[in-house]
């Protein structure tokens, strides 16, 4: 007979459910993480000390195989993006572009009441995607040095120089001579999200590795940590969807106006 028993334990700066199961034909302790969390089997003759320990010696592989979980869930959850829309700051925002009568050879961006309106007169030459990305680059950029501004005056470290940038693999890096760098795409989740990985880029100034004191830094500094790593995770591949494909959908407002 089996018995099934819930139980939690802080692995690093994060607090893990998990399920023992107590089992008369099991001969040592097991470990299996999937969709449903965290499960051990115990053996009859085996005690709670002896599951807490196990726990703790395996807290790297749990933590990393709890991380590739929580991203299969992002990738494989069905995502319903009207054509034209994207998000911007965690909201859903419709793209808008309006011609008008400017003799600018760009395109000028606002955001307004939920939507992004563009607005290209018939001289402009840069590319609508072109124009998009780089206004939000440069939201981006405002918003991660008002972040960071607040991270490093607490930890008392600066960084090298700063780089927003278009990665295709990471959200962001500290790199070995303390130069920090962030995907623009932040700027498309919430605040709390971006927030989060500011504050672990910056905490690498001081603490390199991922051991537990610098999970405990980064979680002193950003409570909101774990939720902002499960929103990531949900939703990575509503941030990574290009522009390009966005503006297919877009339509553009009436005639050429005088604004």
């Amino acid at each position: 007979m089996k018995v099934a028993t819930q139980h939690q334990i802080r692995l690093g700066a994060r607090r893990v459910h998990y399920r023992v199961v107590v089992s008369e034909a099991a001969g040592k302790l097991r470990l299996r993480v999937g969709p449903n969390g965290v499960e051990v089997l115990q053996p009859a003759a085996r005690n709670s000390e002896d599951v807490h320990a196990f726990l703790c010696r395996h807290e790297v592989w749990i933590l990393g195989a709890l991380e590739r979980v929580q991203r299969m869930r992002g990738l494989l959850r069905p995502q319903e993006q009207r054509a034209g829309e994207i998000l911007f700051r965690g909201k859903p925002a419709q793209i808008l572009v309006e011609a008008t009568h400017t003799r600018s050879r760009g395109c000028s961006i606002v955001h307004d009441e939920g939507r992004i309106v563009i607005r290209r007169g018939p001289a402009a030459c840069t590319a609508i995607s072109r124009s998009l990305e780089s206004w939000f680059r440069q939201e981006a950029r405002k918003t991660i040095t008002r972040h960071l501004a607040v991270v490093t005056a607490r930890l008392g470290r600066e960084p090298g120089r700063v780089y927003v940038m278009g990665q295709r693999s990471k959200w962001g890096n500290c790199s070995a001579k303390g130069n920090l760098s962030f995907n623009w795409r932040l700027i498309l989740a919430p605040d709390s999200v971006l927030r989060y990985i500011v504050t672990h880029e910056a905490v690498h100034l001081a603490v390199p590795d991922h051991s537990t004191k610098f999970w405990l830094t980064v979680q002193s500094l950003c409570p909101e940590m774990e939720r902002a790593r499960q929103w990531l995770c949900r939703h990575q591949s509503e941030l990574a969807v290009a522009l390009g494909i966005v503006l297919n959908g877009t339509r553009t407002k009436g005639r050429p106006t005088s604004r």
